[in-house]
């Protein structure tokens, strides 16, 4: 799937609901499913800065030249954002990754029903993807 087909169902979901308690209750259930991060990744180096709640991010590039990320947070909704992000990005290779606009943030209103510290923190996880790719893709030109 790509990275834009991975968004229009994000926003296909979030259409079929119009109450934002019901679309925060699906951001919580995603947050639930979001697999455990290994506690020996949850180091200060792999916390992103800006964010209220404590996030954890980090990113490994598999052999097809792909990434994976894996996250977790203190905060229920924060950990539900991030499993969002990574629904979208995760398994698509660092030049994907820094192409694509993410424009179901906008599509489904995430932006506009969010806190300004917790719309920071957004940002600042999108940055951190993005800047875990721009990495791995220098590495790669190595």
């Amino acid at each position: 799937m790509t990275i834009n087909e991975a968004q229009d169902q994000i926003v296909e979901e979030f259409s079929e609901v119009d109450d934002w308690m019901d679309r925060y209750a699906m951001i919580i259930d995603l947050g639930n499913s979001l697999p455990p991060i290994d506690d020996k990744l949850k180091t200060p180096d792999r916390l992103i800065e800006g964010c209220q709640s404590r996030v954890w991010l980090d990113a490994e590039q598999n052999p097809d030249g792909t990434l994976s990320f894996t996250a977790d947070s203190d905060a229920i909704i924060v950990k539900g954002i991030i499993s969002l992000l990574i629904s979208v990005l995760n398994n698509h290779t660092p030049d994907e990754i820094l192409d694509s606009p993410l424009y179901f943030i906008d599509d489904i209103g995430l932006s506009q029903h969010l806190s300004p510290t917790r719309s920071n923190g957004l940002l600042a996880m999108v940055k951190q993807m993005r800047t875990y790719a721009l990495a791995f893709k220098a590495k790669n030109s190595l």
